[in-house]
């Protein structure tokens, strides 16, 4: 049986997509952005990957619950 993706796995996949680009520092067009980043900008992404692998596990166990 083949299982679709739901709508907040995809959601989840573009969370992660965008905060692995914030992690590289990644710019329009896949240019390194110009400067530094800050402790406030660190821990900023730091959250928000946080969020992210706290939504997958929400959303893993929402599968889990609903296939079971």
């Amino acid at each position: 049986m083949i299982r679709r993706p739901t709508v907040a796995r995809t959601a989840l996949a573009a969370l992660a997509l965008a905060a692995t680009a914030l992690l590289t520092a990644c710019g329009p067009g896949g240019h390194p952005a110009s400067g530094t980043a800050d402790s406030s900008q660190v821990q900023d992404m730091q959250h928000k990957v946080d969020a992210a692998e706290s939504a997958a596990a929400q959303a893993d166990a929402d599968s889990a619950a609903d296939d079971g």
